[in-house]
């Protein structure tokens, strides 16, 4: 579930504990938000970290060639 999935379930919790009224027999739709909106909190948490493990930034490994010295001849000293 990426962090678009996660902001859904968050959304889709507030809806249902905060904006609706309905009563279903043996459910209870704010707790089910509640659970909701914490699966959620829980998956950003998750996604953010894996998120910044892939951002390590590894120095580059090939070789710098300076083009003047490749050249020879007179360099404007």
């Amino acid at each position: 579930m990426g962090l678009g999935g996660c902001i859904i379930l968050i959304a889709v919790g507030a809806i249902l504990t905060f904006a609706t009224d309905w009563d279903m027999q043996g459910v209870n739709l704010d707790l089910v938000g509640v659970i909701f909106m914490i699966v959620g909190l829980i998956g950003v948490a998750t996604f953010s970290s894996i998120a910044r493990r892939r951002r390590v930034v590894v120095p580059p490994t090939t070789q710098v060639v300076d083009e003047d010295r490749q050249r020879g001849g007179y360099q404007g000293y």
